[in-house]
């Protein structure tokens, strides 16, 4: 007989998993138009703000790792509150911060919590889904993180409009206690087998994502030696570690995914694009409101429709999927997004606004689709004994790729007012968005390699 409880837990987790991911872009993206609010609060330039977003992401992607033997080790269902409860808690003291190192410190909390919340219930997700329900499953927990992070600004800029830039963290608390008992009911308990911690793998690694974000970030407040010096210890440690987990008996991080054909283009070209895409929720609400003199919330409200774009495509991406293929949907579309910066460094502060909305419109079409299909084909062919594996590997890149999104974002506004513009200036925007839709076309070609057939068996294409 069917156990139609257990049936509509397992149903559920997916959601959970996506209202976990929603909470944790909402809060690293409402910030993004509250940034001149918060530096005045703080007594620093909106543009060193960065900080506070990039410490977020070093966090999570040096805590990552340590995810999915966490989950073997104590049950998904512990871990996963924990992770909940150790956000919610940060939230308060990111409230309660009075200068930009303090409010660095609480973030750095906040994303350890995020690096034990979103990875292991996507893990749990990916152990309990066929291959033929995947594109589905990825689709669930996928689109929050493209949501928040455009309905974001545009609540943050609201929020601290009128209550203050605070309550975007302490609005935090009631839906961390709703996901809290969420999870105590629907995550399951039982874990892994587990397995001895890798510790010398845990602190290279953690060490070497700290060093290469710090070694991107550093250059905007103008230490350019000091950068120099972290980025060479960041790509050396991360050799060590590539050399450690490929010999040790128990590594913490699987690297044998990076051996399949399609999960390694989503990680190399994807990077690009992630790269890419991570920026401009930095870089254009910056340009709204210090270029164009617009306020917090209309700048937000502008960003509203890239959500729009988000779901307007959704019915499209399983059909271009299957009617196409990844492959050709990867390269098409993604030459399309790269088009979509430059397209955005034309605007003008005397562009009318519903000009500015139909850019960003369609901008957010493209954004999705690439989303959905790097993730589809990042685990289209990867086993289940190694899914946990792939799971931990895909999460960190995708962090660090995102955090390297806004410190190189920084970087190129830092280089443009070096270059002789002033802070404000739309060309120092202008330089940043073309410089990131060469990333995203350097990505595209990556995609190039991929078989014609690439992830035919998810995507249900004959």
């Amino acid at each position: 007989m069917t156990d139609r409880p257990a049936e509509r837990r397992a149903r559920a987790v997916p959601w959970l998993v996506a209202a976990a991911f929603f909470l944790e872009n909402l809060d690293a993206t409402a910030i993004t138009t509250s940034l001149p609010q918060m530096a005045h609060s703080f007594g620093a330039q909106p543009a060193h703000m960065s900080v506070g977003l990039s410490a977020y992401l070093v966090a999570l992607a040096a805590f990552i790792p340590a995810s999915g033997w966490l989950a073997d080790r104590y049950g998904p269902r512990r871990v996963f509150g924990a992770a909940i409860a150790v956000f919610t808690a940060a939230s308060v003291l990111c409230a309660l911060s009075g200068s930009l190192p303090a409010f660095t410190a609480a973030r750095i909390l906040q994303g350890i919590g995020g690096a034990l919340m979103v990875p292991v219930g996507r893990l749990v997700v990916l152990r309990a889904t066929p291959k033929e329900g995947l594109v589905r499953a990825i689709a669930t927990i996928t689109w929050p993180g493209l949501a928040a992070p455009i309905i974001g600004p545009a609540l943050g800029g609201f929020i601290t409009a009128h209550w203050g830039w605070q309550w975007i963290f302490l609005l935090n608390v009631p839906l961390g206690v709703l996901l809290f008992v969420a999870a105590l009911m629907v995550i399951p308990a039982a874990g892994a087998a587990p397995r001895p911690f890798d510790l010398p793998g845990f602190a290279g690694s953690a060490l070497a994502c700290t060093l290469l974000m710090v070694g991107v970030e550093l250059p905007a407040q103008g230490r350019w030696t000091a950068a120099a010096l972290a980025l060479l210890g960041g790509g050396a440690l991360l050799w060590w570690c590539a050399r450690h987990f490929r010999r040790a008996a128990a590594p913490l991080m699987d690297l044998r995914p990076l051996r399949i054909g399609t999960f390694a283009v989503s990680l190399r070209g994807g990077s690009l694009s992630r790269i890419a895409i991570g920026s401009a929720p930095f870089l254009l609400p910056l340009m709204f409101q210090v270029s164009f003199g617009l306020s917090g919330p209309v700048a937000g409200m502008l960003l509203l429709a890239l959500f729009a774009g988000n779901l307007a495509v959704k019915p499209a991406t399983g059909w271009a999927m299957r009617r196409f293929g990844l492959r050709n949907v990867l390269v098409w579309n993604g030459t399309l997004l790269a088009a979509s910066f430059p397209a955005c460094a034309l605007l003008r502060p005397d562009t009318p606004l519903v000009a500015i909305g139909g850019v960003l419109f369609f901008c957010g079409m493209f954004r999705s689709m690439q989303f959905t299909a790097l993730n589809t084909l990042a685990f289209a062919n990867v086993p289940t004994p190694q899914m946990s594996g792939a799971s931990t590997l895909f999460s960190v890149v995708a962090q660090v790729t995102t955090g390297l999104g806004i410190a190189g974002a920084a970087l190129l506004l830092e280089l443009g007012v070096l270059a002789g513009w002033a802070p404000a200036d739309v060309a120092v925007f202008r330089l940043a968005l073309v410089a990131m839709g060469a990333v995203a076309l350097a990505g595209v070609t990556d995609s190039l390699r991929l078989p014609a057939d690439a992830g035919a068996q998810v995507v249900g294409r004959t």
